[in-house]
């Protein structure tokens, strides 16, 4: 008998309920559970410490230059959940990565390497999501770097200018994966696999692009005015 194919959704409820020992059910998606949270990451040294004027879902291509980046195109997306499976709508998830010559987006790292960078290559972007709770990017493949072997894309989920998880996407079944410090350190195994996505060829694609579906669960965001009546008890209670 063929095994069922996994959308990212199913695959994260399934890894859930076998960490937690759920019963299997044939209601919605695999498990009558809630879907695996997404494990934050550290957010690491290079995000932008100046955002670049365009700050689109397009990394690939610069504004209005016709040079587009050198790397693997990349169709990165998927959704933004809450633990149920309801779609978030109005929250941005930024990502932000090295180019293809191993150079991020930040001083830091474009000053001392500014002979190699790829000046076509955004380096970061936004989406804010619809009712769908969807998002898209086109970008490059990730690329390992010196201290870093795992390929990887950082992202972070935003409510206005509230942060609400700060993560990393890395490759599925990438061998620099095992010897990574940050995806090895302080994770358990299943929280480490819902942080894989696989990079699979786009069919009848004639320039080699890819695409990675990855979908983000979210615990409970609660909305200003809770966190505002939060803050006031906190204070009548200082």
């Amino acid at each position: 008998m063929t095994s069922p194919i996994l959308r990212p959704t199913d695959r994260r409820a399934f890894l859930g309920a076998v960490a937690t020992g759920a019963a299997f059910f044939t209601t919605r998606g695999l498990f009558a559970e809630e879907l695996a949270r997404t494990p934050s990451r550290t957010e690491g040294p290079f995000y932008p410490d100046k955002l670049p004027l365009d700050q689109d879902n397009d990394l690939i291509v610069l504004g209005d230059s016709l040079t587009p980046a050198v790397g693997e195109i990349t169709h990165l997306h998927g959704r933004i959940l809450d633990v149920a499976g309801t779609p978030l709508k109005g929250l941005t998830m930024e990502i932000w990565q090295c180019d293809a010559n191993q150079v991020y987006l930040h001083s830091a790292d474009s000053g001392r390497n500014a002979a190699k960078q790829d000046k076509n290559f955004q380096g970061f972007g936004r989406f804010t999501t619809g009712a769908t709770g969807e998002y898209r990017f086109r970008t490059i493949k990730p690329v390992p770097y010196p201290g870093r072997p795992a390929p990887h894309i950082h992202f972070k989920i935003k409510k206005g200018d509230r942060d609400l998880l700060t993560s990393q996407i890395n490759i599925a079944g990438h061998p620099g994966n095992k010897v990574d410090g940050v995806v090895q350190g302080g994770i358990s195994v299943f929280d480490r696999e819902l942080l894989m996505a696989e990079f699979k060829p786009v069919a009848d694609s004639k320039t080699g692009e890819l695409t990675a579906a990855f979908d983000v669960i979210l615990g409970r965001t609660p909305d200003d005015h809770v966190l505002h009546a939060l803050r006031d008890a906190r204070l009548r209670n200082a």
